[in-house]
């Protein structure tokens, strides 16, 4: 018996499912692990983009926190979505983590960039850390929970 491929755009949903899960990740791995070690402040750089590239204005604190969560969410659906297209491709484990992660670091780094809100020659070596493994983690735990959980062809 033979068994059909899974479509381009089911192995996109499974991998913005993965996304919110890589997410889910990151966030813990911030809050638990590298905010208390570098004593770092909550990042806006979420909301700062959303506001850069929607209508969206929160006049409160509470608001803004809202959008910086739902907006980190939502980039890390995309950076899941792109792991699917990844691994409809027949990507898997730490060649799709890498390749989507240098392709979409990269493309996040520039982006915001080019919209002002990052300034990356100015980053300190601890800046770039704290950016680099953030988004790294995110990347692993969006490729675990799809390989270990949501790939039809496991």
């Amino acid at each position: 018996m033979r068994t059909q491929r899974p479509s381009m755009p089911s192995m996109i949903g499974r991998g913005v499912v993965a996304g919110v899960g890589g997410t889910v990740v990151m966030t813990a791995f911030q809050e638990f692990v590298e905010m208390p070690l570098t004593k770092r402040d909550e990042s806006h750089a979420p909301a700062d983009f959303a506001e850069k590239v929607t209508p969206a204005r929160p006049t409160t604190r509470r608001g803004r926190r809202r959008l910086n969560h739902v907006t980190h969410f939502a980039l890390g659906t995309m950076w899941g979505a792109a792991y699917g297209v990844a691994a409809f491709r027949g990507l898997r484990g730490q060649k799709a983590v890498n390749s989507v992660f240098a392709l979409v670091y990269v493309g996040d780094v520039l982006l915001n960039t080019a919209l002002g809100l990052y300034r990356p020659t100015t980053w300190s070596r601890q800046d770039w850390a704290v950016d680099v493994a953030g988004k790294y983690v995110q990347a692993q735990g969006t490729g675990a929970v799809f390989d270990r959980m949501l790939d039809p062809v496991r």
